[in-house]
């Protein structure tokens, strides 16, 4: 084995382990359940902000330049704050991105 496909492996075993831990050691340290209004709190919220902060980086990146994927973006927040139907967000954040980018 060369040395590069030796490191290749070594990352894989270290994020299997770091992995594992993140899955394992919280049902073996709390056993009870939560009460704590504060923790439960944060604790509802993280897969929301988690999905934010993957997503918001690729709708800015996702397009030709920043400028076309933040009209989608802020077209869509427009409109799904309204309440509009998810069909009509994604076609209205479609059009937003094209339409800059064609007279960009």
């Amino acid at each position: 084995m060369t040395g590069a496909s030796f490191e290749v492996y070594k990352y894989i075993a270290v994020m299997v382990g770091v992995t594992y831990l993140i899955r394992v050691l919280p049902l073996t340290l709390i056993r009870r359940e939560i009460r704590n209004v504060r923790v439960r709190a944060f604790l509802h919220y993280v897969p929301y902000v988690t999905l934010s902060v993957m997503t918001f980086p690729a709708i800015l990146h996702a397009t030709k330049n920043v400028y076309s994927g933040a009209a989608g973006f802020a077209t869509a927040l427009l409109m799904a704050w309204s309440g509009q139907s998810l069909f009509r967000v994604s076609l209205a954040a479609c059009v937003a991105v094209f339409a800059v980018e064609f007279f960009l």
